[in-house]
């Protein structure tokens, strides 16, 4: 299996961040092109980023994160990664609480 899912968890509340917004953009050139966009779901998954084709690129995925923690001090959150293995699987969970975050590549 390829392609991007993503995964946001609360850290906070200690349970899955469900109903944020996400965007998939690759980069061209000094653009983004729009890949893909959608919600998490009750799991805080969203899996349909992408179809299991991507390309080798320069990828940046974005969070709204304000939508879940309105008085959060990050109105958002981007992550900028690299695919190079167009045939693997590519994870970006994002662990969010109101005045903190981080990330990993995930399986």
């Amino acid at each position: 299996m390829s392609g991007i899912t993503t995964h946001v968890l609360d850290t906070a509340n200690g349970r899955p961040a469900a109903g944020v917004p996400i965007t998939l953009e690759r980069r061209n050139g000094e653009a983004w092109t729009h890949i893909g966009s959608g919600v998490t779901d009750a799991d805080g998954r969203l899996r349909t980023l992408t179809g299991p084709d991507i390309d080798v690129g320069t990828y940046r995925i974005t969070f709204d994160t304000r939508a879940y923690f309105p008085d959060g001090f990050f109105p958002e959150t981007s992550i900028v990664f690299d695919v190079r293995d167009a045939a693997q699987h590519y994870h970006v969970p994002l662990l969010l609480s109101p005045f903190g975050y981080s990330t990993y590549r995930g399986s």
